[in-house]
């Protein structure tokens, strides 16, 4: 009898231990998880809610761009966030210094293709062909058939693959790519004209995607994901606006593999919960879930697979058939140089307004934190580590403000003395007076008309970025908006805004909505909004 006992309670106990591992139903504790995602994963929320529903347990998602995920690994166990899934398995090579993702695996994949207007591509017989190439995706956009959009290279992962991937391609397709072939000057000056036919920058896949959805006659073409392009398309033909049509590239082509993995902090119910988890998205049923949401599932998932659902169009080129070899993944070293030349000299050049609120409200703790994000810009150690350090061509505009425009700065290329004179004025700023977004968007036009007039402005991408606290006053609103209105490029400069404190957020909104740009929380850390913001630029 008291060895009957002994089993039944070691059976209890096995049991409540499974309880306290999973969540036990509507009556256990329960797990909570945050995951650090990649955009183009957000598509796929529901599915992860739906395990956390039934498994008693609360996820949190946050969506981030493929660098501030790898910063965030970097942070080891002290990053606030139990999973990672970035796009790419190289985002957590480069971070994960101290060795503490685990358990990671490739949930599904998607290739980055071009995605280009169908009655474009159909001009130029590109319709069921399977032998386009990056030098003639270059050639075709150098010849004003069509204008790219892409994302950044150093802020998304869709930028880096495109990047990588006409690397490889400008390289000749070797076996590897290597430091010779990044410093090859017959390669950088090929890799350099092809993003010179960049219109616009972005530092997310899934904010590309949006804008292109909502301005389609803005936009002829962007590379992304695969299952991106096909959301797109979605959307614009619910909306009756022509579809993108998918470009593969025969050459230079790389495919996201989306891995899944665990922070270890060692806390066993949270891998127990993690594995839980992963598991559900490799199940059978969760795979083909995935699949008819455009994202290629499966154990090798690039050929050869059965696509379910209207997602699977091949009035838009898709090609489940077709046999993807992606291009091999360098060293890390190499992607590490790879990035910094991309930055430093490869990329379309900036030219850049910063607006910089130093309003009354921003006395205090406020400008403090201005001051203290726009180091991570103007001081050349901390640009480089944020890979935010200007080319050799940038032109950087600094213009602070309050109900008046103030005295702008400009700083030309990347040299430390320019950048330390302008860091060292916006040090020295301080706090007073109203506040005049719409006065000082207007002088930051009149700042880029010049390069417009003359035609330089097409070998840019412009933007303003304001970092603000507080409501505008009106007053130069309607005048600001017909003003834009009546300039050639008025929609050709985007307006992101950072919002810090009590700003404004309809006023902002407006903004970005009239000119597609984009509205970051630097409610939060400053420092991070800006590094995004400057991803769009």
């Amino acid at each position: 009898m008291k060895a009957r006992l002994i089993l039944i309670v070691a059976a209890v106990l096995a049991g409540l231990a499974i309880l306290a591992v999973f969540g036990g139903g509507a009556g256990g504790s329960r797990v909570h998880l945050a995951i650090a995602s990649g955009s183009e994963n957000k598509q796929l929320e529901p599915i992860i809610q739906d395990w956390a529903r039934d498994n008693n347990a609360d996820v949190a998602i946050t969506y981030l761009g493929s660098v501030d995920i790898s910063r965030e690994i970097s942070k080891g166990r002290e990053t606030a966030f139990d999973a990672v899934w970035p796009a790419h398995t190289i985002w957590i090579e480069l971070g994960d210094s101290q060795k503490i993702v685990k358990n990671r695996e490739s949930i599904m994949r998607s290739p980055v293709v071009l995605g280009l207007r169908k009655s474009i591509a159909t001009r130029l017989g590109w319709i069921g062909r399977d032998d386009i190439t990056i030098q003639m995706i270059a050639q075709a956009a150098e010849a004003g058939e069509f204008q790219l959009a892409m994302s950044s290279a150093t802020q998304s992962n869709s930028g880096a693959s495109s990047y990588i991937g006409f690397l490889y391609a400008l390289s000749g397709n070797p076996d590897v790519l290597t430091m010779d072939n990044l410093h090859d000057p017959v390669v950088q000056d090929a890799v350099r004209t092809l993003l010179a036919q960049v219109e616009r920058s972005s530092g997310s896949s899934g904010w590309l995607k949006d804008a292109l959805v909502a301005n389609p006659t803005a936009y002829d073409s962007m590379f992304n994901y695969e299952a991106v392009v096909l959301e797109a398309d979605q959307a614009l033909t619910e909306a009756g606006q022509e579809p993108l049509y998918i470009i593969y590239p025969a050459n230079g082509l790389s495919v996201a593999d989306s891995p899944f993995g665990l922070i270890d902090k060692g806390d066993a119910t949270k891998e127990a919960s993690f594995m839980s988890l992963q598991q559900y998205l490799l199940s059978n049923d969760v795979q083909t879930r995935i699949l008819e949401t455009g994202r290629r599932a499966g154990l090798i998932g690039l050929a050869g697979q059965t696509g379910t659902g209207s997602v699977w169009n091949a009035d838009w080129g898709v090609d489940l058939n077709r046999s993807i070899a992606p291009v091999p993944t360098p060293s890390g070293d190499v992607i590490r140089e790879a990035l910094r030349l991309y930055q430093s000299d490869l990329r379309k050049p900036s030219l850049t307004v910063w607006l910089l609120d130093v309003s009354g409200s921003m006395d205090g703790e406020p400008l403090d934190r201005l001051k203290q994000a726009m180091t991570l810009l103007l001081d050349p150690q901390s640009a480089s580590l944020n890979l935010l350090e200007p080319s050799t061509r940038d032109i950087t505009i600094i213009l602070p403000f309050n109900n008046r425009p103030g005295q702008a700065l400009t700083v030309r290329g990347d040299t430390t003395a320019a950048l330390s004179q302008a860091l060292a004025k916006v040090r020295a700023l301080s706090a007073g007076g109203g506040t005049d977004l719409y006065a000082a968007i207007g002088a930051s036009l009149d700042q880029i008309e010049p390069y417009a007039q003359s035609g330089e402005l097409d070998n840019y991408l412009p933007a303003i970025i304001a970092l603000t606290d507080g409501a505008s006053d009106t007053t130069n609103r309607a005048a600001l908006l017909s003003y834009m209105q009546g300039l050639s490029f008025g929609r050709d400069v985007p307006i992101h805004a950072i919002s810090i404190g009590d700003a404004d957020e309809a006023q902002l909104k407006e903004l970005n909505t009239a000119t597609i740009g984009r509205l970051f929380d630097g409610h939060g850390d400053l420092a991070d909004a800006l590094r995004s913001a400057k991803g769009y630029n």
